[in-house]
């Protein structure tokens, strides 16, 4: 396996020791692929993805934006569709990834649609 793949398995695992969600407070995990990225609103307990979004619907993958504003506009987009299912705060799972570049854009647009975490 790739050692820099490998490293972020393991600090995935290491995160993922410690936190989990619930339907009350769910889990928040973000996954970046080289052109787009995804988040995902996880309830552990039953173990169902409760709401999804990513860059790639509602037109933000068409719009000429760098990747991080795309990252930005998908925090916004799970923060009003978990307003509307009547969820309030989560945990932050960045996935075994650093907190920089797109995974922290995404964390601020979800802060600045009203989620807590």
């Amino acid at each position: 396996m790739n050692k820099k793949i490998e490293r972020r398995l393991n600090i995935k695992r290491r995160i993922r020791k410690v936190i989990s969600g619930t339907a009350a407070r769910p889990r928040m995990s973000v996954f970046r692929s080289n052109k787009s990225i995804y988040v995902q609103l996880i309830d552990d307990e039953a173990g169902r993805t409760l709401l999804a979004a990513s860059s790639r619907e509602n037109g933000i993958d068409e719009e000429k934006i760098t990747k991080i504003e795309k990252a930005n506009k998908v925090g916004n987009l799970i923060a009003e569709k978990a307003k509307a299912a009547g969820i309030e705060t989560v945990v932050f799972d960045r996935n075994g990834y650093l907190y920089h570049g797109r995974v922290k854009s995404l964390a601020e647009g979800a802060r600045n649609g009203g989620l807590k975490f």
